[in-house]
């Protein structure tokens, strides 16, 4: 049950902030915060990771679609075995983060992105993310981990 309430969370939490920034920020204008160490920015991404396939929104959303309900039947097959808590949690992650990507690819058309970060080098410091990026990124890891123990 933890491991379900987890991927909510990260799906409820990046659900509201993606709210949040649509009503407060707009597009393109930059906000640092947290001591500049984080920039605000809307940008509404129209295609997949770093906008691949913005012609192709439809297909980029079937293709999202598709990984989620496999990621959610590996899911589902995974609790119900014993122990495996960094797969688990790395699912979990998983899960919560490509649920709220997808449900902003069918429902808004465009994902929603929000943080970037000021690091040296244009290419870097123009990626913007949002927090179910960070679940997807983090539960990947935690997944691939699982595997080398």
């Amino acid at each position: 049950m933890l491991y379900i309430l987890l991927a909510a969370v990260i799906f409820l939490a990046d659900f509201l902030l993606k709210k949040r920034m649509e009503r407060t920020l707009i597009e393109g204008e930059k906000t640092k915060v947290l001591g500049g160490h984080v920039t605000l920015c809307l940008h509404h991404n129209q295609g997949a990771f770093l906008n691949a396939g913005q012609k192709k929104r439809k297909a980029v959303a079937a293709v999202s679609v598709l990984l989620t309900f496999l990621l959610t039947v590996l899911f589902i097959l995974t609790l119900g075995t014993k122990g495996r808590v960094f797969l688990k949690t790395g699912l979990s992650l998983l899960l919560g983060g490509a649920f709220s990507n997808s449900y902003d690819r069918l429902k808004r058309k465009y994902v929603v992105d929000y943080l970037s970060f000021p690091v040296k080098g244009k290419r870097f410091s123009s990626i913007i993310f949002n927090l179910s990026d960070f679940g997807i990124i983090i539960g990947a890891l935690l997944a691939a981990l699982s595997s080398m123990r």
